[in-house]
């Protein structure tokens, strides 16, 4: 693994790579986007690049240094994931115990030490902080040569203050050519890489899921019915659908995909062509709601889904919360 295996993400190899070569690698990272779009990956490939001794500031991603940093046994190439109790959190026992310790020492055997943090908003969210501190005053304090590389879906989640120690480095979503690719080098057949695809919101880890699991047909034509009653206007259609959803084990993903669908219609009409759309294989559909919806309607109708999801994750009345959204959305 090195920078030439992360996979659409030129933005960030360069901003990074450019850094290895001139020898201003930031103390801190905030790798901020999806899930499954190669964080980690890029993570492990920020470490090669300083610690290869076959290929400085590249990384050739086969020798022992290399291999062990992508396998996990590198005493210098550390992860952390998320340790949770009921609430999400990681325990501060476990920071103070494992993470702390680490980060106080010089490096084992390199000049350079890496902690990697996959959800790290997860591991120290703004909403705890006791860890969320602990974490922000290791950042202010650093041991020369250990540098923090915190991955992130919502940064929004994480102590501003922790945010401003780090260096942002954005990650894109996955085209949906590169999604279609991945999924047929794992010889999934066409029938359900499309409709993976157009429900993984440019996420691999999400299309293969769905692929494998021959459940996104079926989530893509519950989120299709939403829209519909929605255009529809009739409060009886909304209400029936509400009803069955809210016990759904599916509704995230269903919300989601409706999400996306709203995205690639506001996409359409800022000019965007269909081969770019998650729903392109449903251009009728999309078409037709970007003629009637505009951009920042759209826009507004994905804001309202995700919101509403993320009262899910703090135990809201699903139904009741169900309902305030899709007469949201018939409004908007």
């Amino acid at each position: 693994m090195s920078f030439d295996e992360v996979i659409a993400q030129p933005v960030a190899v360069r901003v990074l790579s450019r850094a290895v070569e001139r020898g201003r690698i930031a103390e801190s990272y905030l790798f901020e986007g999806p899930s499954g779009v190669g964080k980690t990956r890029t993570a492990i490939a920020l470490a090669q690049s300083v610690l290869c001794p076959v290929k400085p500031n590249k990384g050739c991603g086969d020798c022992a240094v290399c291999t062990r940093a992508a396998d996990g046994s590198h005493p210098d190439v550390r992860i952390f994931l998320p340790r949770e109790d009921g609430n999400r959190n990681i325990q501060v026992e476990y920071l103070r115990e494992e993470i702390l310790p680490f980060a106080q020492y010089a490096p084992f055997e390199a000049e350079a030490a890496f902690l990697i943090f996959p959800e790290a908003d997860v591991s120290f969210p703004a909403r705890h902080p006791e860890s969320a501190n602990a974490l922000l005053k290791t950042l202010e304090e650093p041991r020369p040569g250990v540098h923090f590389v915190l991955l992130s879906e919502r940064p929004d989640r994480l102590l501003p203050t922790i945010r401003s120690r780090c260096q942002n480095v954005r990650f894109s979503r996955l085209p949906t050519q590169v999604l279609e690719r991945i999924l047929k080098e794992h010889q999934i057949p066409e029938a359900k890489r499309t409709p993976a695809v157009a429900l993984a919101d440019g996420r691999a880890d999400r299309a293969l899921a769905l692929a494998e699991s021959g459940t996104a047909e079926m989530v893509l034509d519950q989120a299709m019915a939403i829209d519909r009653a929605i255009v529809s206007k009739k409060p009886g259609s909304l209400v029936s659908i509400a009803e069955k959803l809210a016990k759904d084990d599916d509704l995230e993903l269903t919300l989601e995909t409706l999400g996306t669908f709203y995205r690639d219609v506001a996409a359409l009409s800022l000019g965007v062509s269909s081969e770019g759309l998650s729903f392109r294989h449903r251009w009728d559909e999309v078409r037709d709601r970007a003629a009637v919806l505009t951009p920042a309607r759209a826009a507004a109708r994905v804001e309202m889904i995700r919101r509403t999801v993320d009262t899910f994750e703090r135990n809201a009345n699903k139904h009741i919360a169900l309902d305030a959204l899709l007469f949201s959305l018939r409004e908007a």
